[in-house]
């Protein structure tokens, strides 16, 4: 069985990442969708949150299971058995920081992969940052991202 994970904040998940993961079901038997726990970060949504928008939003998918991680996503990715891990490219710009990621984790484990998916043309705007920012300014986002996403916002006033 060949298990990939794909790492993330999601802060919120959007339909960019859900676009990803559905990708990478098809060329994995198995996709760990994995939250970063990183207590030097600042996060808009608490970890419960972010978990619940993330299962919620990929209910359907028979071959992926949520989880979260605090330490480095290399091994994590080890410690589940997992081949490779997914990353998503929007622009250009992001090639650089995933190029020194990649390098990292390569020098800490060389048997784990790193497979980049671009982001569909129509998404390559996306990102968590880009809602916070489209919803604070009273901007409609319900076609960028799952409804849980759009509540859990709503819960937020």
């Amino acid at each position: 069985m060949k298990i990939a994970i794909y790492p993330g904040s999601f802060d919120p998940i959007t339909n960019g990442h859900i676009d990803i993961i559905k990708r990478a079901t098809k060329l994995f038997d198995k996709v760990i969708v994995v939250l970063a726990k990183n207590s030097a970060k600042k996060y808009r949504f608490s970890l419960e949150d972010r978990k619940e928008m993330v299962e919620t939003s990929l209910k359907g998918f028979e071959n992926v299971e949520v989880d979260v991680c605090d330490g480095l996503t290399v091994e994590f990715a080890k410690s589940k058995g997992a081949v490779a891990m997914i990353r998503g490219l929007r622009v250009v710009s992001d090639f650089e920081y995933e190029w020194s990621l990649t390098a990292a984790n390569q020098f800490i484990n060389s048997d784990i992969e790193t497979v980049f998916l671009m982001a569909h043309r129509d998404l390559t705007f996306l990102s968590s940052s880009t809602i916070d920012e489209l919803i604070k300014g009273g901007i409609d986002v319900s076609s960028l991202v799952p409804d849980i996403v759009i509540e859990k916002y709503r819960d937020k006033k």
